[in-house]
């Protein structure tokens, strides 16, 4: 028997699950999330802290007794 015609019609029935199952894959992931929150408080301390009193670092590494761990902002201020 064959199914060709049926998966035919199931594709093209719900062929736009597939790429949206790949970016929920993408948005769920700790990746995009990492990019995302790194994105938006690097702009929320551009935009809402006075340049004149706080200067922003980012990605800084530092050495620990087990290697080196990285910090992703600091705010420094008088």
């Amino acid at each position: 028997m064959d199914f060709s015609p049926i998966i035919q019609q199931v594709y093209g029935a719900l062929w736009y699950l597939i790429p949206l199952a790949i970016l929920a894959g993408i948005l769920k992931s700790p990746w995009f999330k990492g990019i995302t929150g790194e994105f938006l408080v690097n702009t929320a301390a551009r935009l809402f802290l006075p340049k004149d009193e706080y200067h922003l670092i980012k990605d800084v590494t530092l050495p620990t007794e087990d290697g080196t761990t990285q910090i992703d902002h600091i705010i420094v201020s008088r």
